[in-house]
């Protein structure tokens, strides 16, 4: 009888955390909305990370529980935050002046495609009835100079993200620098992509079946 209970993957936590263990100690990072959210809720041990909300939060701290939730303290997103000590709040417009200065040091964004380049689809689909405007992600894709992608690495249709050239109207040209997806975890370098990690039960042939573009495997383990 074939197993079906093995768990195949990394939930969004899971996910959330590795990106957070990318990030260098003492970097100011701005999260992008939807599951980059999540990265908030981990600061790894020895670390100081100083997580960023465009609305114009700087010190961003873990969701609150239910009952510590303060309707005046919400992220981009719109979603409950907490502040940590030291934290600052600021204009939107000063905010931006962060961003487009280059004073912050990563970024977090999700993305409905990504491609082998590193360009990045993650505002738009270009239908007639979807969103009109792309927001502030442009902004970050240009003023930070490390942007990492964390997403489900298939549509809810079953789709692949990661392809070989994004169909979708692009936010950014060859700005991605690692995808972190319920699968793996990608990098983006010239050579094409780089697969660094890959999750439980998730072989190299279970990975390439359900990626769009090429996936090449480092000579040896990355420290």
């Amino acid at each position: 009888m074939i197993q079906t209970d093995k768990k195949i993957g990394w939930d969004r936590n899971e996910m959330a955390q590795k990106v957070a263990l990318d990030i260098p100690n003492g970097s100011y990072v701005n999260l992008g909305i939807g599951i980059p959210e999540l990265v908030a809720d981990f600061v790894p041990k020895g670390r100081e990370l100083i997580y960023q909300t465009e609305n114009g939060l700087l010190g961003m701290g873990k969701v609150p529980e239910n009952e510590m939730a303060d309707r005046e303290l919400v992220n981009a997103g719109k979603k409950y935050v907490t502040a940590i000590p030291g934290a600052a709040y600021f204009h939107h417009a000063d905010s931006f002046a962060m961003i487009r200065g280059g004073h912050i040091d990563v970024c977090v964004l999700g993305a409905m495609q990504v491609s082998e380049q590193g360009d990045l689809a993650n505002w738009s689909t270009g239908a007639k009835d979807a969103i009109p405007a792309v927001g502030g992600a442009m902004d970050l894709v240009a003023g930070v100079n490390r942007i990492f992608v964390i997403t489900q690495h298939l549509t809810k249709h079953g789709d692949p993200k990661i392809i070989e050239k994004c169909s979708y109207p692009l936010t950014g040209k060859q700005v991605v620098e690692s995808i972190y997806t319920n699968l793996a975890v990608i990098d983006v370098k010239e050579e094409g992509l780089f697969v660094r990690e890959m999750a439980p039960n998730v072989d190299f042939n279970y990975l390439q079946k359900r990626t769009g573009a090429k996936l090449n495997q480092y000579a040896q383990r990355q420290v």
